[in-house]
């Protein structure tokens, strides 16, 4: 009887990291323009001659026509390696502290269901995703830049470390933890919201509703998540960039930074790519 549900965890995480993987590989082109779109705008990147796009739109084009369609996956690779640990961290992160917060009847409520989100989402932000997204950036920022110098992800970890140290690739971990923690926990709280607005009830008996509504309700989610945690995406973004330790003390100078130097509006850059992509992921979690 014990075998049962260490084979059904099993199967749960390697399930999820496929699930995270396919997902990673098919929306990757929307998170690439996501992080142009992001890190164009800043003093160092105008100096340093680095392309500037129109919009979503013609940074797609542009990229295709320049680089051909290898361009739009340029650092898939560490975001793949980087979704592979997530899923395994988050899985055991998210169980252990939802053991913890079960009351005497194993129930788990709303509120300490998102706290059991946040808790896996700052502990995978701080270990796996902090450095596969490092790398993800400054492989994208470099590709924006006149002249290339990084001939793959194993070119752009080695002159990192080498240069500033393991340090290097935790660039912007503060950021990191804090959009990471922010994702789960707003959208398990925008699920259960509008789930009880439409259907009633609560997220613990999601797979009570038709597939439509839930389907919908995780797009739903989605949507209210990227607009919630923009600011941290850019910031994160910002922090990772290549030009970043000449720009910025610290997450909390990057954000004023660029709210004071660009707008306020410029917190939320990249919004509509990265809306496609967590729409699409939030429609398959909850559904």
């Amino acid at each position: 009887m014990t075998d049962k549900p260490k084979a059904s965890a099993t199967h749960s995480l390697i399930a999820g990291t496929i699930a995270g993987t396919v997902e990673g590989a098919v929306t990757y082109p929307t998170e690439l323009i996501k992080t142009k779109m992001q890190l164009q705008g800043s003093q160092q990147y105008i100096a340093q001659g680095g392309h500037v796009y129109k919009g979503p739109i013609d940074c797609a084009t542009t990229t295709f026509k320049t680089q051909g369609i290898r361009g739009l996956y340029r650092g898939l690779a560490p975001m793949l390696m980087g979704n592979a640990a997530k899923a395994g961290v988050r899985f055991l992160t998210y169980d252990t502290v939802k053991a913890q917060l079960r009351d005497a009847d194993g129930k788990l409520t709303m509120p300490r269901m998102m706290v059991a989100g946040l808790c896996a989402g700052v502990i995978e932000g701080g270990t796996v995703v902090a450095p596969s997204e490092t790398i993800k950036t400054r492989l994208i920022h470099d590709q924006c830049m006149p002249r290339p110098r990084y001939r793959g992800t194993a070119d752009c970890v080695r002159t990192a470390v080498r240069s500033e140290g393991v340090a290097g690739i935790y660039r912007g971990v503060a950021a990191v933890m804090a959009r990471q923690g922010a994702n789960s926990c707003v959208r398990f709280a925008a699920y259960d919201t509008l789930k009880q607005l439409v259907v009633g009830g609560s997220a613990a008996d999601a797979q009570s509703i038709p597939f439509a509504y839930s389907f919908g309700l995780g797009m739903a989610a989605g949507v209210i998540t990227v607009y919630a945690t923009m600011p941290f995406d850019v910031v994160k973004t910002r922090m990772q960039s290549l030009s970043a330790k000449q720009e910025y003390r610290n997450s909390l100078h990057c954000g004023w930074r660029v709210a004071s130097g660009e707008g306020v509006a410029a917190l939320w850059k990249g919004a509509t790519p990265r809306l496609s992509r967590l729409m699409f992921s939030g429609a398959i979690v909850f559904a």
